[in-house]
Order: structure tokens, then sequence, then C-alpha cells
């Protein structure tokens, strides 16, 4: 296995990347126990574990840093220098993943990392120096030895499909294509090369139209029947992270989207309302099982705030830490942001502070000893 890492450095803080607070955590797990309990968890959700995943997971790697990294950003690419970790324990972190590879015995195969360009997919960089042993290791993912052809054929698809072409909608007040010299202003659509403005026209992407956001079916179909598309993004202000609006696609495939859709609409509509009331079966025994949960954690709490605390974290689409992976599995660590959360809002004059003004990270410290006083509280056994 590949040991080619450096210790990260990154540029700057990552703006919404949510911090974790030090205190109200039971001592964390060795690391062997974190690598494995992570592979486990990946394993399952994916279908297959890799390193850079892996390192992902356990959090010394950014996940804007990867988002930035897929989309082409030169400033990401190569990867390795935004790996948040000391070489050392970034070292140990591999050694115990490739122990765990071996003990369940897991068969390998490789992943296809590139992004999205005009000439079309660019095969992206982990390392400084591209070594090619190096690149191999990252690329390289692990799956189960027991699976049908038809899975592996799956799996094989899903980690070599090649990424979307990305068009973004102008942000800023203006400026000027970089190709054509043409004015851009806000709300444009341009493509980014090599973190460069280029127009739709000198794109060859002018006769596209914009389908938005709203209809899997449509986008879906459309999308298939385009021979060239490109996904949108907008940026999300509040979010503060780009997020997906719409597709660009051809007006011949739109209209044939639109006939197909009409065609199968009231079967369509069958399959949401049944795909509505299992998702609704599902939400209530999560409810559930995060209430259990919550009270083995911390059985002071009182019942009626953990059953308020499993249902506002576990709403659909709210995107809380209930909706998360970590917390649709369980996990302890997900949990106990879903408490602190509440505890922080509740019982604390977090709020109060917000409104009068005082900046989040420093309303938070204010209310930290509060915030710990309740959470210890609640973890003591009720006598």
């Amino acid at each position: 296995m590949t040991k080619g890492t450096t210790k990260g450095t990154t540029k700057g803080t990552t703006k919404g990347v949510a911090q974790r607070p030090s205190s109200n955590k039971r001592p964390s797990k060795n690391l062997r126990q974190r690598v494995e309990h992570s592979c486990a968890v990946l394993l399952k959700r994916n279908g297959a574990v890799g390193p850079l995943e892996l390192i992902q997971d356990l959090g010394f790697l950014a996940l804007p840093h990867v988002q930035h990294w897929k989309q082409g950003d030169p400033d990401y690419n190569p990867l390795q220098p935004h790996i948040q970790c000391g070489d050392e324990k970034l070292q140990k972190a591999y050694r115990f993943f490739a122990e765990w590879i071996a003990q369940q015995k897991l068969e390998a195969f490789e992943a296809t990392y590139a992004s999205a360009g005009r000439t079309g997919a660019k095969t992206l960089q982990v390392s400084i120096d591209g070594n090619k042993e190096t690149e191999q290791f990252y690329r390289t993912q692990f799956r189960s030895g027991n699976l049908t052809d038809a899975k592996r054929k799956r799996l094989d698809k899903k980690f070599n499909k090649v990424p979307d072409l990305l068009v973004y909608q102008m942000a800023s007040e203006s400026s000027a294509c970089h190709e054509c010299s043409a004015e851009l202003e806000r709300g444009d659509l341009i493509l980014l090369e090599d973190s460069h403005a280029i127009c739709l026209s000198c794109a060859d992407m002018a006769h596209l139209e914009f389908l938005p956001a709203g209809s899997a079916a449509m986008t879906r179909r459309s999308k298939k029947l385009s021979p060239l598309s490109a996904v949108v993004m907008q940026f999300n202000r509040r979010r503060k992270r780009y997020q997906r609006v719409g597709i660009l696609v051809t007006s011949a495939a739109i209209n044939a989207a639109e006939e197909q859709c009409e065609a199968d609409a009231d079967l369509r509509a069958e399959r949401r309302e049944r795909g509505a009331q299992r998702r609704a079966e599902q939400d209530v025994v999560l409810v559930e099982q995060m209430t259990d949960l919550i009270l083995a954690e911390f059985p002071s709490c009182p019942l009626e705030e953990a059953k308020e605390i499993a249902v506002h974290t576990a709403e659909r689409g709210s995107g809380r830490v209930g909706r998360s992976a970590a917390g649709r599995e369980l996990q302890l660590d997900a949990i106990a942001l879903a408490v602190g959360a509440h505890v922080r809002h509740v019982h604390t004059n977090y709020d109060q502070l917000l409104m009068e003004g005082t900046e989040r990270q420093a309303a938070r410290q204010l209310i930290q000893e509060t915030q710990t006083k309740v959470m210890r509280r609640w973890r003591i056994e009720k006598g």
C-alpha cells in the first residue's frame, strides 16, 4: 500500500463546515476503532470503501474541498495538500485500513476520479508529485467478494461514472468572458475553466434551454434524450454553497420528455403516493429509534424533550444532522450533536444573544458552560 502523503494545510477557513463542540463528548474512540467503524459504515452505505472516502469520514478531509476538487477547481487539484492530518497519524489510519480490508477478505477494483470539461473528462490528481503508485492507491476501492456479477457491474458503473458538466449562475455583479471578452452580469450562465469564466456562446452551449428542477422524471428523461447537457448550479447565500437548480438540454429533448411524462402521469402518481407512505412509515420508525437512543445516552433527559429532539432533527428535507447519513445510521456523535443543538436553543439564552447582534461563534462560547452543565446532568442515570 502506498504511503506517499504529507501533512496537509488548508488555505483558509471553509465556510459552512460545522464545528464540533469540544466539550459535551465522551472520550473518543482510538484511531483503530474509528477506522474500523468508518470502514464498516462506508462499505454498508456505498457498497465499497476507499482511502479518500475513509479520511473524509474520519474528518481528515473536508467535504467542500473534495467538492471543489471534483468540480475541477485548480486551487484544489492536487487534493493532497488539503488533507488536514499529520503524516504519522495518516499512515497509522492507512495501516489500520489495510489490516481491516485483509480481515474482511474484500476484493479490490479501481475507481475513476475525474472532472467534466468542454473537451471531455479530465483525470483528477491526488498526490502532489503525481506518483503513479500513490494515485493507484487512492483510486483503489474494496468491496465484498461475494457479490453477484450484476452487483459488481453496478458498482463498477457507479465508481467510474463520467461526471456531469457544470454550468454556474453568475453570483458576482459583473465579469467578462475569458475568451471573447463579452460582458457578463449577475445571473448569466457561465462555464468555469481553470477558474476563468467562459460564456455559453464560447462554450458552444448557447443553443441549450434551461429546464428548472422540480420534476425528477422530466429531468431524467430530458437529460437522457439530449446529446449534450449540463447541470446548472446557483449560489445559495444562506447556506454559503452552490446547489443544483436545473439542467441545460436541447429543446427537442424537453419536448420529447414532456410527451413521455404525459403518457405515464397516472402510473407515476400512484408510485409517488406509495413512496410517500413508505417514507412516512420509515420516518416514524426513525424517530422512535432516535428517541430510544437519546434516552439511553441521556437517561435524565425528559421524555417529551427526547421526542421533540428526535422529531426535529429527523425531519425529512430539513438538512439537520438527524437526516445525515450518520444520523440515519444512529451514530452517537450525530445524536449528541442533535441534543446539543436542542439544549443550546431551549436551555440557554443563545437565541437572545443572536437577536442582540452577537456573532454566532462568540454566542456559542458565552453559553458553552450552561450547555455543558445541562448535557452532563442529562447523562446521569435517574436516581
